[in-house]
């Protein structure tokens, strides 16, 4: 078998957001909230079913997964590759105006049924050791949880190190298979779930179509062009900042020798300089 990274938009759509495999997102919803016995769900409505872009290289219409359970509960899943300017205040926003856009204008706010937010994140977001954590809204003083509407949860994959031997429930599982899913061959032998063994199924990428298959290649070579992106931007930041500081290097009378072992620079972009402040 041959299983796709997760973590890539294309894949995580089509295991996740499948309306003809619900149990999977159904078996982690209820893997990562905890959910048992009663409160369990059973049944989810996707309300953003999965589509392979139209045109190739063209951004999936799917930003995440958003589903509906039989109580009305809507939730909300996201896969965060990058840590971006403002994702806090974003998630925030994103939920509230979820919660928000169920009603229209005159209808009764006790319709409102609450929204439940899961980020799936690829980079540290929290200070705690804690790879799954949960948000809610709390009285300061007593802790009493009265603003229940509101749930925001959060993976961060970077925290989780257990290899597979070491898993001892499915929550467990659910992060490991999302982290690590492409590094195997085969479905882990601990996999004692459907809902998991369908989304290991669903990953392998021999039972792709070919247009399931340059949707996803598409979407690792935009997220690699994001890294490079990224990485010229901030090789950029630092070439300016040693440029500044050998410009005062140059001012106090400093040799090019020291400038340039202390800096980094090249003898010849320490002269160029010394020439353009003549």
């Amino acid at each position: 078998m041959e299983f796709a990274d997760v973590k890539n938009d294309i894949a995580f759509r089509k295991i996740f957001g499948n309306e003809a495999k619900k149990e999977i997102l159904i078996s982690f919803l209820n893997a990562i909230l905890k959910l048992e016995g009663k409160q369990k769900i059973a049944w989810v409505e996707i309300l953003n079913p999965y589509q392979v872009p139209i045109v190739l290289g063209a951004k999936s219409t799917v930003l995440d997964i958003k589903a509906k359970d039989e109580t009305g509960k809507e939730y909300i899943v996201e896969m965060q590759v990058t840590d971006k300017i403002g994702f806090a205040k974003r998630v925030v926003f994103y939920t509230a105006k979820s919660y928000s856009s169920q009603l229209n204008v005159g209808e009764n706010y006790a319709q409102l049924k609450p929204t439940i937010f899961i980020g799936i994140l690829n980079f540290t977001f929290l200070e705690g050791e804690h790879y799954l954590s949960r948000h809610l809204i709390l009285d300061v003083e007593t802790q009493e949880h009265k603003l229940k509407d509101l749930d925001f949860n959060f993976i961060e994959l970077p925290k989780f190190d257990k290899e597979l031997d070491e898993l001892k429930n499915l929550t467990e599982k659910w992060v490991y298979f999302i982290k690590n899913a492409e590094n195997l061959r085969f479905i882990p032998s601990n996999t004692d779930d459907e809902g998991l063994k369908l989304a290991y199924t669903e990953a392998d990428r021999h039972t792709w179509t070919r247009k399931d298959l340059e949707a996803y290649d598409y979407a690792l070579m935009r997220e690699a062009d994001g890294i490079t992106e990224k990485m010229l931007v901030v090789q950029k930041a630092e070439l300016n900042k040693q440029i500044e500081i050998a410009k005062k290097m140059l001012k106090r009378g400093t040799s090019i020798e020291i400038i340039a072992e202390d800096t980094g620079l090249s003898l010849e972009q320490i002269e160029a300089l010394r020439n353009a402040e003549i």
